[in-house]
C-alpha cells in the first residue's frame, strides 16, 4: 500500500503552503531491471560427453530441459528460439539471450546443424547441441565475422509456426515439353489444370495469384505458396512473360510458363537479387479485378 501510495502522490498536483496555486511535481521513473547476461559456457563445452547422443551426420545433442509439446519443427517451418553460442574454448560469440526478443527464422535458413537439431526438440525443451565445422559455417567461413570449426549451442525452443512445404521443382522445368504451346515472342505455356471461368484478363487488370518460380536447374527462387498468401498485381506492372502469359488464362486456371530471359528480368538484371536467365513458373489465377 505504501508503494502504491507513493507513485499515485508522485503523480498528483501537490498544493504548496502560502504559494496560492499548484505546482505538478515531476514524476520520478521508476528504475528498471538490468537484462539478464548472457550465460557462460558450460563445462562440457570443449568435447560432448559420453551421455550425448549422435545422429549419422555428427550431430551431437543432450536435452538439458523436456520439452512440453508433442510436434517437432519440420525443415521449413519458422521457429522462436532463444540460444547462446560458443567455441570449443569457451568463447561465446553469439546470444540472443540480452536482447529483449527472442530470435525468429525459418529452419531452411540456417546452418546444418541448426536445421537438423531443431527437428530433434519440442515446444519448450532446452538442448544443448556440438555442431562440427562441416554443419556449421566450415573451418574457412565464407561469411565475415562467422565462428569457424565446430561450435557448441545451447538452444531453448519456444515456438513453432507451421509453414507449407515450398513445392518441388518440376520434372520438366529445363525445357518446356512437346506438347506445351509457344508463342511468337518465345513464351512457353501449359495448362496443367482448366478453371470455370470465362473471361480473360487484359494488360490493365489486377489479377490475385498463387504461384512459385524456379530457375532452369530446379532452384526455387520465390513463391506465394511457401508464404501462404495469394499475391496481387496489375499485369502492367510485372516482367513481359507474366504479362503476356497471365492473359491465356481465365479463372481457376492452372499453367506452367517457360519464359526466356528477354521476357522476363534479362541475362544481367539490373534489379537486385533477380534471377538470370529463362525462367519457369506455375501459376494458378484466383481473380481478376
Amino acid at each position: 500500500m505504501r508503494r502504491l501510495c507513493l507513485v499515485l502522490c508522485a503523480a498528483a498536483a501537490v498544493a504548496l503552503p502560502g504559494a496560492g496555486r499548484l505546482r505538478a511535481e515531476p514524476i520520478q521513473p521508476l528504475p528498471t531491471a538490468p537484462p539478464p547476461a548472457a550465460p557462460a559456457a558450460p563445462p562440457d563445452v570443449a568435447a560432448a560427453p559420453a551421455d550425448a547422443k549422435k545422429t549419422a551426420s555428427g550431430l551431437a545433442s543432450k536435452v538439458l530441459v523436456k520439452g512440453k509439446g508433442g510436434a517437432h519443427p519440420g525443415p521449413h517451418d519458422r521457429v522462436t528460439v532463444q540460444y547462446t553460442g560458443w567455441t570449443p574454448d569457451g568463447t561465446m560469440f553469439d546470444s540472443s539471450i540480452p536482447s529483449v526478443e527472442p530470435a525468429r527464422f525459418p529452419l531452411d535458413a540456417v546452418i546444418k546443424g541448426w536445421t537438423e537439431g531443431l527437428q530433434l526438440m519440442t515446444k519448450g525443451e532446452k538442448r544443448r547441441f556440438w555442431i562440427p565445422g562441416d554443419l556449421a559455417y566450415g573451418d574457412h567461413p565464407d561469411r565475415p565475422g562467422a565462428p569457424a570449426g565446430p561450435l557448441v549451442f545451447d538452444v531453448e525452443l519456444l515456438d513453432i509456426k507451421k509453414v507449407t512445404p515450398p513445392p518441388p521443382a518440376p520434372a520438366d522445368v529445363a525445357a518446356p515439353p512437346a506438347d506445351a504451346k509457344k508463342t511468337a515472342s518465345g513464351l512457353a505455356y501449359k495448362i496443367l489444370k482448366h478453371g470455370k471461368g470465362k473471361a480473360h484478363p487484359t494488360a490493365d487488370s489486377t489479377v490475385q495469384v498463387h504461384y512459385s518460380g524456379w530457375t532452369t536447374d530446379g532452384h526455387l527462387f520465390d513463391s506465394s505458396v511457401v508464404r501462404g498468401e495469394p499475391a496481387t498485381f496489375p499485369l502492367g506492372g510485372v516482367i513481359k512473360g507474366w504479362t503476356e502469359g497471365l492473359q491465356l488464362m481465365v479463372v481457376g486456371d492452372k499453367a506452367r510458363f517457360w519464359i526466356p530471359g528477354s521476357l522476363a528480368y534479362g541475362d544481367h538484371p539490373d534489379r537486385p537479387g533477380a534471377p538470370a536467365g529463362p525462367l519457369v513458373f506455375d501459376v494458378e489465377l484466383l481473380q481478376i479485378k
